[in-house]
């Protein structure tokens, strides 16, 4: 647990605290997870047969790659809760989406059981850091202004 999850801040001095902590998306531990994930997909796909580019490749990877890309919107959408948590939602949802695809993987024989454990399993930490965030959505958005 990061050390300002626990501190009772208000106004603007829990933005600046936050601010210090993360300057970009990039530096958010889901980000790295997730990109990490699809890059690991990325690689993973390079070798499934080529009848499967348009469909089964090309969905995985849009979908592990979404959940960053929903996660950049929503850290930029900070100011207007409601579109945070919106863009954050998105984002589980193309999490959720990945292991789906994932178990289409399994059943086709395209991955072993211990890469889909594996790969299931940092989505669903994923899905977890993402729900906390929906959660506590008010340390990650500026205050209202008055």
């Amino acid at each position: 647990m990061r050390s300002w999850d626990n501190e009772k801040l208000c106004g603007s001095e829990r933005i600046l605290d936050l601010a210090e902590r993360i300057k970009s998306v990039r530096d958010l531990a889901v980000y790295k997870t997730a990109f990490t994930a699809a890059m690991e997909i990325f690689q993973l796909t390079k070798n499934f047969p080529p009848e499967e580019r348009y469909s089964l490749t090309d969905q995985i990877r849009r979908a592990s790659r979404s959940v960053c890309s929903n996660l950049g919107e929503a850290w930029r959408k900070r100011r207007y809760r409601a579109v945070f948590v919106n863009k954050l939602t998105d984002s589980q949802q193309e999490a959720s989406e990945t292991q789906t695809w994932l178990d289409f993987c399994l059943a086709c024989g395209y991955i072993n059981s211990v890469t889909f454990s594996d790969l299931d399993r940092k989505y669903e930490h994923i899905l977890g850091m993402l729900n906390s965030m929906e959660i506590k959505a008010d340390k990650f958005c500026f205050p209202k202004e008055r």
